[in-house]
């Protein structure tokens, strides 16, 4: 597939934001490796202090410290780090004021919890901070001789693994939390410089949902609350879908609780199972309920329809989510011009 068949062209970092149970930490782990193929360079942060990227990788917990957790087959790779509030606030320290060495005094007082327990904004900015931060990093540029050179990125892309929906516009509009902290200064400057990443055409964010009702409303609602909150809203990426198994003509008669018993006996019996009879009766049920759920997922989609921005599907495991898994997940990305 050629780069202008991709939706997000030119965006380097991707937010990935749903309500929780909807899956968004496997789904940007798979947006991760899908950004890595054909050689590139991607961070995966996390934000939560929930290490829920560790396992999927197989990898130990992750710590501040960016490091490789996957390899794709055209030599990409994934780095992964997990950003901690206290290690941000000490780095902040030591970019803007050279107090790197003052972190085991201000961790013996418990000034860092202290500071965003009474501003939590301050939490938010941290966080945000050292995500666009990557972003923004360039390699040492091999044209040293020429002023205001500058080298390549270090990461193709950076995917953040964001807090929920219901959170996720108040952790990204830090210039509004940090206004009561900062009108000037380095803490404002910090601030501005983040926003400056966030609101530009370089960052969206994606939500992530379920063909059910509850994940499809909170998904809808938090479209509509980044969208009056300036902020550019990416694809809709629908986790958990199951192949379709009937007929539409079968599915159409299931889902109204209509299954011919008879036939489904004969086919059973035909496949040479015993007691055919009592096990089509039992499988009839199994039937309406998935033609039921069909229709559900049908429903949903339309719902989804309405926010106007692209869909991918993000097929379910059955055997369970690990790296190969995450292959395969990655692999469908691409092939629906996610990335």
């Amino acid at each position: 597939m050629s780069s202008r068949d991709r939706d997000w062209d030119g965006v380097r970092l991707h937010v990935v934001t749903g309500k929780g149970g909807t899956g968004k930490t496997t789904v940007a782990a798979a947006l991760a490796l899908a950004l890595a193929a054909e050689g590139g360079r991607v961070l995966l942060v996390e934000v939560e202090g929930r290490q829920g990227i560790a396992p999927l990788f197989g990898v130990p917990p992750l710590s501040y410290e960016e490091r490789a957790v996957a390899v794709t087959e055209d030599g990409g790779e994934v780095h992964a780090l997990a950003v901690d509030a206290e290690e941000a606030f000490l780095e902040y320290l030591e970019m803007f004021y050279g107090l790197r060495r003052a972190g085991g005094a201000l961790r013996r007082f418990g000034a860092v919890d202290f500071a965003t327990a009474v501003a939590p904004g301050a939490r938010d900015v941290l966080l945000t901070g050292k995500v666009t931060e990557a972003v923004r990093r360039r390699a040492a540029s091999a044209r040293r001789g020429r002023r205001g050179a500058q080298g390549p990125h270090v990461y193709d892309a950076v995917v953040l693994d964001a807090p929920p929906t219901g959170r996720i516009t108040r952790f990204l509009n830090v210039t509004a939390e940090v206004s009561g902290l900062a009108r000037v200064g380095p803490v404002r400057d910090h601030a501005d410089q983040v926003m400056e990443v966030i609101r530009s055409p370089e960052t969206v964010v994606h939500f992530v949902a379920l063909l059910e009702e509850m994940p499809v409303q909170e998904c809808l609602d938090g479209i509509a609350e980044a969208r009056e909150a300036g902020l550019e809203v990416g694809g809709i990426l629908v986790n958990m879908v199951r192949p379709v198994l009937l007929e539409e003509a079968v599915l159409a008669s299931a889902a109204d609780g209509v299954v011919d018993v008879a036939v489904l006996a004969r086919g059973l019996r035909a496949a040479g199972l015993p007691d055919h009879e009592r096990l089509a009766r039992e499988l009839s049920g199994e039937v309406v309920e998935h033609a039921r759920q069909v229709r559900m997922a049908a429903e949903a989609r339309k719902r989804l329809a309405t926010a106007e921005r692209p869909c991918y599907d993000v097929a379910f495991l059955e055997e369970g989510v690990d790296l190969p898994g995450l292959h395969r997940l990655a692999g469908s990305l691409r092939a629906q011009g996610a990335v």
